[in-house]
């Protein structure tokens, strides 16, 4: 298309939308016309995408995930079209660019938090890129999780209100709204030999479906993730309002639409836990009842189902799929409890993405009962007939099958039930996927060994670096072509090039242009000059005691501590640069935060620090400011306790635009590790059996800080307080929990204290080989060179082939 048709189109959506030409619109009226632009060149594909899957009978893979964080479209959409320099041509007859739309305009989606929703993303875009049929689903969250403002280096939490610009690529469907039901009672009774099953005086949510198009690169494959908006049937009561009680006359639709308001509501409180598991229902209940439908209208009949649906649960989330495809099935078409149950664990897959049990997913059996009725007598059903099964592998051991049991101990185990209702489980790393059969599910791998399988994560590499370094794309376009945006096995073919001086030279321009553009961003948004020649150290991941954030700030606060013992000494200059969020009940790791603040106050205002070391923490930290900082990285810190890390997502992005990974031997660190060869990753710490080895033995954090003179100090200064002058903050919960274990549990549970010292021996090596940024450059390629079996393209593949069993669109 040439640049004056897009020239007139974007005028056409400025005159029928906003009564401007494009002389008068301002900016934000541009964005949304060219938005707009976008999404109808899409829709033709879109459409012919559906009409393909409809003809070809084409079996698809329906992805539950609670969160997809999607980051911005403009440029995504316009890339993938391969129309990025028509666009900008256009654009700039208004005075604008691409680029300027998409980072002044456009806010990212607040539908997802962290890996578990970049994940969603990466795999929606592959499964278009590759041409697979597939649908996504979730909830179109008004407010999202959260816009994080820090104010006093204390994490605040204000609304993130992204619809402004995000509803110009939603395309809303209403006709095919659906009612979900909560509450109630179910009557049983019998209608000529056959049980009748009734749920009444239940309370009604509508869920109004807003369509996200998922484009493909350089193809005409454009797949749907379906977002559920929560309604009110009854809009008002006009009853109330006509006498007055304005508030109880609107009550209703406050009640139902909060369901969709915002993502995982704090749940400490019996409240948040209703409203979470009412949002976990909702947006189920609403795409299974979409997905029998539209099979019936297509073949009449359920059986068939799994032949051409396969729904793939990601987390345990959307664990309430297994009963409520067993409830459409009973009760809204007749079929028997074996048929059913038959039909449910032919198509539902789980993906577990934890090794912690703390972090499995439970509800209090009585709000379970109380919040979806019908859906309890199913679960017991479903445990009754589980826990008979599984008498015959374990007779006699009570204790074995309770621990199994989907209902015990007034609990709905919603990872017991995603394994009983699924024909698959998959970890999402090697090591992860070990520990599961071993360990966490390994009496369910007893039981159902062909059930377990791995699929290690991948990530969008078109996005992190076709979209987000020009410069490495380029590089790579210039001496291997540019079918690797195609096919990331491509990318190996960069290899040699890790041995030619130029092309590493090249690489450490490509990475300079990179830092200076974070830079300019740091002083903008944070007032702070960095060394652009100083080495990008960067963090940047959720907010958890068991990513070890504070294990970075030991070893930040030992070098502080050394430069200012001997001011002379032979240093790397560091910019230490952390990016996360904290749950906002999470009082720990909102300490860790103001923590980081506290020590980035003290040494960034230190005359003494100004060309050695600078500590930096990007707020509201999400995927637009990770497409700038993760092609600036240089040293990617992933290093969490070996063992509690089930993948990762960031470890990959990061080696992908040519960091070099310092962390453990935890989650995809061992397959990277693997993959580039430990020469060229930072490895340090236990392994995961050590960790368990040493818990079995009785881990003393006490003795490492009595015996290692580092930490003696440094958490004696944590004690004291730490901060500039006038600004000192103690942190006695943060040395408490180190060492004594708060009255809260065990002492160091993620075994910080035990790793320091061979965490501080690893970044020696690093500074040592620092100090050759040729011999840096290299290892960075070779990295860059092997980043391609962390292609999302590759995990679908794997998927494909080993789960799904899908069928590429012709």
């Amino acid at each position: 298309m040439k640049k004056r048709e897009l020239i007139t189109l974007i005028e056409g959506k400025l005159i029928r939308h906003f009564g401007r030409d494009i002389e008068t619109a301002s900016r934000s009226q541009i964005y949304q016309a060219t938005a707009l632009v976008v999404r109808d060149l899409m829709m033709d594909n879109w459409v012919e995408t559906q009409e393909k899957i409809e003809k070809e009978g084409a079996k698809q893979v329906c992805y539950f995930s609670m969160e997809f964080l999607l980051g911005r479209s403009l440029r995504n959409n316009v890339f993938n079209l391969g129309m990025v320099n028509e666009f900008n041509a256009a654009l700039a007859e208004a005075g604008t660019s691409l680029d300027e739309l998409y980072y002044e305009e456009e806010q990212d989606a607040a539908l997802g938090n962290g890996g578990l929703g970049r994940l969603a993303a990466s795999y929606m875009d592959a499964l278009s890129c590759l041409n697979y049929p597939a649908t996504g689903y979730s909830i179109l969250y008004e407010y999202g999780l959260f816009k994080q403002k820090i104010v006093d280096g204390q994490q605040l939490e204000l609304p993130d209100d992204w619809m402004d610009s995000g509803s110009s690529w939603l395309v809303a469907n209403p006709t095919e709204a659906v009612e979900v039901h909560f509450g109630g009672e179910v009557e049983e009774v019998w209608n000529e030999n056959q049980l009748q099953v009734i749920h009444k005086n239940y309370d009604r949510v509508l869920a109004i479906p807003h369509d996200m198009l998922i484009s493909g690169y350089h193809n005409q494959t454009v797949n749907t993730l379906r977002l559920w908006q929560a309604k009110s049937p009854i809009q008002m009561n006009m009853s109330l309002f006509n006498e007055g009680d304005y508030l109880k006359a609107s009550e209703s639709q406050a009640m139902a639409e909060v369901i969709s308001k915002i993502l995982y509501p704090e749940d400490r409180h019996w409240e948040g836990k209703s409203l979470r598991l009412k949002q976990q229902y909702f947006f189920v209940s609403a795409s299974v009842q979409e997905i029998v439908r539209k099979h019936m209208a297509r073949y009449g009949r359920m059986d068939t189902l799994p032949d051409h649906v396969v729904i793939q649960i990601n987390d345990t989330h959307p664990a309430m799929v297994v009963p409520e495809l067993m409830r459409i099935m009973m009760d809204e078409n007749g079929l028997t409890w074996e048929e059913s149950w038959r039909i449910t664990t032919k198509t539902v897959a789980y993906t577990n993405h934890t090794v912690m049990s703390e972090a499995l997913e439970r509800w209090p059996e009585s709000l379970f009962k109380q919040v979806l009725p019908r859906l309890y007598q199913i679960v017991s059903e479903i445990n009754r007939r589980f826990c008979d099964g599984l008498w015959k592998y374990f007779p006699g051991d009570w204790d074995k099958i309770a621990s199994m049991a989907i209902l015990a101990y007034d609990e709905v185990r919603m990872a017991n039930l995603s394994i009983a209702g699924s024909f698959s489980v998959n970890g999402v790393s090697a090591l992860h996927s070990q520990i599961l059969r071993d360990d966490v599910f390994h009496d369910f791998y007893i039981v159902s060994p062909e059930k377990f399988q791995n699929v290690t994560n991948g990530i969008s590499y078109r996005r992190w670096i076709g979209q987000s370094n020009p410069g490495l794309t380029d590089l790579l376009t210039k001496y291997i072509g540019e079918e690797f945006l195609e096919d990331p096995e491509k990318l190996r073919d960069f290899r040699p090039y890790a041995e030619d001086s130029q092309v590493r030279a090249e690489f450490g321009l490509a990475k300079r242009a990179n830092k200076e553009r974070l830079a300019a961003y740091i002083k903008e948004h944070n007032g702070i000059t960095v060394d652009v020649d100083s080495m990008f150290d960067v963090q940047a991941k959720r907010l958890h005691e068991y990513k070890r954030q504070m294990l970075n700030i030991l070893h930040i606060l030992r070098m502080y501590y050394e430069l200012k013992d001997n001011p002379n000494m032979d240093v790397v200059p560091r910019t230490f640069i952390f990016g996360a969020k904290a749950a906002p009940g999470y009082y720990a790791a909102k300490q860790i935060i103001r923590l980081i603040h506290s020590v980035g106050d003290m040494i960034n205002n230190d005359p003494a620090m100004q060309d050695k070391m600078k500590v930096v923490f990007l707020e509201d930290y999400k995927v637009t400011v990770a497409e700038i900082l993760m092609p600036a990285a240089e040293l990617s810190e992933q290093i969490s306790v070996a063992g509690r890390e089930a993948s990762g997502t960031g470890n990959m992005k990061f080696m992908t635009n040519g960091a070099l990974t310092i962390g453990t031997l935890d989650g995809a660190n061992v397959e990277i590790a693997e993959a580039v060869g430990e020469e060229n990753i930072f490895l340090f710490g236990m392994h995961a059996d050590e960790v368990k080895q040493l818990a079995a033995n009785g881990y003393n954090p006490l003795s490492y800080y009595q015996n290692d003179a580092w930490l003696s100090r440094i958490l004696n200064a944590l004690q004291q307080g730490i901060g500039r002058e006038g600004h000192v903050v103690r942190y006695p919960d943060i040395v408490n929990s180190l060492i004594l274990g708060n009255g809260h549990g065990t002492a160091d549970p993620y075994m910080v204290l035990a790793d320091f010292a061979d965490y501080c021996r690893a970044h020696c090596d690093v500074d040592n080989l620092y100090r050759d940024q040729d011999a840096w450059n290299r290892k960075a390629i070779i990295n860059v060179a092997n980043s391609s079996i962390f292609a999302s393209d590759r995990s679908i593949q794997d998927y494909s082939e080993r789960i799904w069993h899908l069928r590429k669109l012709k």
